[in-house]
């Protein structure tokens, strides 16, 4: 059984420029998740047509061995295209977060510093994305706690993203997980991951019953601490995997 839920808040900004949807292939499904950068009539844009092609691109071929590098370059491709025609190069750009459940297998890809956490092993254990951002370089080396990456100045520097030219490695794609024990996975936003601990995700998690709860959940810390007059959009999906 596959059990999701999706949720998205403007936070304390005039427009949301994160983008969650789903889609559907038989019993495959796909979760995608965009935080768009770029202000007022970019950064939605750029999220909305990254996610929007992909989901299309789901629900017309369905999985496939290569479809996450090649949804990823699809939509690569399609948003350069829209910058061109709009006159805004490197103006429209997005984190994405792509998660694949079929009947036998579970499998990710992400681009930027938008978070996919995989809870597994009775819910004790964790594994999630590392951020394509100069403070993930700065935890990698060393030189930072992974805490301190939440609130840390150079938090907003983001390496990799959709929208500018890859000229070298860009998004990056999981290992092939078969079904079996119960996993559970969330998408985040960093306006969203900022504010909720890993260990609080895993108490949470143990503490409801349902994917919805769960997510709702950890939304009310996103409330409770971020300053609703200025915080940025905030978004997740959270998907329990029987």
């Amino acid at each position: 059984m596959v059990d999701a839920s999706l949720m998205t808040n403007p936070g304390g900004r005039d427009n949301n420029e994160d983008y969650v949807t789903t889609a559907k292939y038989g019993d495959a499904e796909c979760f995608i998740l965009c935080d768009g950068l770029g202000g007022h009539e970019c950064g939605e844009v750029a999220s909305s047509t990254v996610a929007e092609t992909i989901a299309k691109m789901f629900e017309e071929e369905g999985d496939s061995a290569d479809f996450l590098p090649n949804a990823f370059n699809i939509a690569q491709e399609k948003l350069l295209e829209l910058q061109a025609s709009k006159g805004m190069a490197s103006a429209m750009k997005t984190t994405l977060v792509v998660l694949i459940v079929t009947k036998d297998t579970m499998k990710w890809a992400h681009i930027g510093d938008s978070r996919l956490y995989h809870i597994f092993d009775g819910n004790t254990k964790y594994e999630r994305t590392r951020d394509h951002s100069m403070v993930q370089v700065l935890c990698d080396m060393g030189e930072i706690e992974e805490a301190d990456m939440r609130h840390h100045e150079e938090r907003n520097k983001l390496l990799r993203v959709m929208g500018t030219e890859w000229t070298g490695k860009s998004f990056d794609v999981s290992a092939v997980l078969e079904r079996g024990e119960t996993h559970s996975f969330a998408l985040m936003t960093d306006g969203f991951w900022e504010y909720v601990m890993e260990d609080e995700m895993l108490k949470l998690l143990g503490e409801t019953s349902s994917a919805k709860e769960w997510m709702d959940a950890m939304a009310a810390l996103v409330l409770e601490r971020a300053d609703m007059t200025k915080t940025d959009n905030f978004s997740c999906i959270c998907v329990k995997v029987d």
